[in-house]
């Protein structure tokens, strides 16, 4: 399949999730967006429109991150790391936000971590 139309049809299921999924205070938007080389998780109130914790392999508190890759291993430990940013902000349930990644591999091992840390999807 050509790039151009894989990107067409990602960019079609991310508007499609976006149409149905909304965050709050009580229970934010737990986006998740990979890159080639990293791998960023917000949890976001689109009421109020502020983002209360984030997660990345950019991030300074994140141990040996000149290390990491946009790997599942590393969707695990990014998965751990958010879901303890979300709890120190008083966060336990959130809405899962894929943003166009289907749900297997890398997307599927970031939940799990999150789900395994505390996390209510």
């Amino acid at each position: 399949m050509r790039t151009d139309k894989k990107r067409k049809l990602e960019k079609l299921r991310h508007w499609r999730i976006r149409s149905k999924v909304s965050g709050t205070k009580e229970r934010p938007r737990m986006s998740v967006r990979f890159t080639n080389e990293n791998i960023y998780v917000q949890f976001i109130d689109d009421v109020a429109g502020v983002t209360v914790a984030s997660a990345s392999t950019l991030h300074k508190n994140t141990p040996d991150r000149d290390k990491l890759a946009a790997n599942a291993a590393t969707a695990k430990r990014i998965g751990a790391l958010a879901a303890e940013a979300a709890k120190a902000k008083g966060v336990n349930a959130v809405v899962f936000d894929r943003s166009g990644a289907r749900y297997h591999g890398k997307v599927k091992a970031l939940a799990d971590a999150a789900r395994e840390a505390g996390l209510k999807f």
